[in-house]
């Protein structure tokens, strides 16, 4: 059977999709609903923020959580909170109805996307599975355009209340999708249901600790670069993210494709090589188009990251996927109650320095990433 049929592929996508959506819709509406309608202040803005990653932090909750409810439906549930608290944002224009939104929003993000990333794993071998993962963040950036377009339609005729119940209507309409679909099997190994921390798995995890640091510096200070340094306007800022998803939407699959082919160590060893030069670039960066480009690369090499995972699909017991992934998925958002606070005091300081700081983690990435062994089986051939 193709991957394309099978129907856990279909069921992944289709909430891949309604993740998308829902995550890209709060976050393009969110700053001006703040400021416009909640009438919030900067460091409120900032402590919401950093609200929104808790649950990420928290991600190992859903090995318990599992003990209740089997894993695919937890991503439908997760669909659901996620659809429940885009929907209920625009009702409760509050700080604190914007922080209790904002937690049960995030929950169901984070919550998906940790089982998101198991369930491929699980469901699709070594070969496939990059190709799988590839496929999602296609289909994604796709999404993210997409949305954007909807609301830039929606918002001259509806308030944000409106736009945020459609998409939330929208979002838990997908997840009652979700849970009457029957997408699993009974031939794969059961998963353990408690926490897992295995010595043979610990580069995993520096590896999946020091990504998430990166991500942090790219996520708090790329765009911030652009707009404080290099006085870009909201104009351009969107016009760069639509170009981005575009180019991601075309680039993501061969992403997946390379792995397959050239294996986790080669791949990763690029990107970090990669990013050691962009960061420092962006340290140096002095024309709004090579700012422009520098980040455009950055997301792109983001993306090479789901190499880290399915370099730990192939050490890892089967049974171990699972908690795995909700552990990595806390140890990846570690950083992001320390990186974004470190570098704005660098920030202070010289702008430069974050900058320097993120180069300085590639290439301790750079270097772990020499500890995967190149005897790794890799396919001659991506599956079709």
């Amino acid at each position: 059977m193709r991957f394309k049929d099978d129907p856990m592929y279909r069921f992944l996508i289709g909430l891949t999709i309604a993740s998308a959506i829902g995550l890209q819709g709060w976050r393009t509406l969110f700053n001006n609903f703040a400021v416009e309608v909640a009438g919030l202040n900067g460091a409120q803005v900032g402590l919401i923020q950093s609200v929104r990653e808790i649950p990420g932090f928290l991600a190992l909750l859903a090995i318990y959580m599992m003990l209740f409810i089997r894993e695919h439906r937890l991503s439908a549930l997760s669909i659901l909170f996620l659809g429940l608290g885009v929907g209920l944002t625009g009702f409760l224009p509050t700080f604190s109805g914007v922080v209790f939104t904002t937690l049960v929003m995030s929950f169901g993000f984070h919550y998906f996307e940790t089982t998101n990333q198991s369930l491929t794993l699980q469901y699709f071998d070594r070969n496939t599975a990059p190709i799988v993962f590839g496929r999602q963040r296609s289909y994604a950036a796709a999404t993210n355009i997409g949305i954007g377009a909807v609301i830039y339609l929606l918002a001259a005729a509806m308030s944000y209340r409106q736009i945020y119940f459609l998409m939330g209507m929208l979002l838990m309409a997908m997840a009652l999708w979700g849970f009457r679909q029957k997408p699993t099997r009974k031939n794969l190994p059961p998963q353990h249901k408690r926490m897992i921390l295995r010595r043979p798995y610990s580069l995993f995890y520096v590896l999946t600790f020091l990504s998430g640091a990166r991500r942090q510096i790219f996520i708090a200070f790329a765009v911030f670069l652009m707009v404080e340094r290099f006085a870009f306007s909201v104009q351009e800022i969107t016009l760069l993210f639509i170009l981005n998803n575009v180019i991601n939407y075309f680039v993501s699959p061969m992403i997946g494709k390379a792995i397959v082919r050239y294996g986790e160590r080669w791949v990763l060893t690029l990107e970090y090589a990669s990013l050691v030069l962009i960061f420092l670039a962006y340290a140096v960066a002095d024309t709004k188009l090579m700012v422009a480009a520098l980040y455009i690369l950055d997301h792109i090499f983001f993306n090479f990251a789901i190499a880290i995972r399915t370099y730990f699909q192939k050490i890892a017991d089967p049974r171990d996927i699972a908690p795995s992934m909700a552990v990595g998925f806390t140890i990846n958002h570690i950083a992001a109650v320390i990186l974004p606070a470190a570098g704005g005091l660098l920030w202070m300081i010289d702008y430069r320095l974050t900058f320097v700081g993120g180069a300085i983690l590639a290439f301790c990435s750079l270097v772990a990433v020499q500890c995967i062994p190149s005897s790794l089986v890799r396919a001659h051939k991506p599956p079709r």
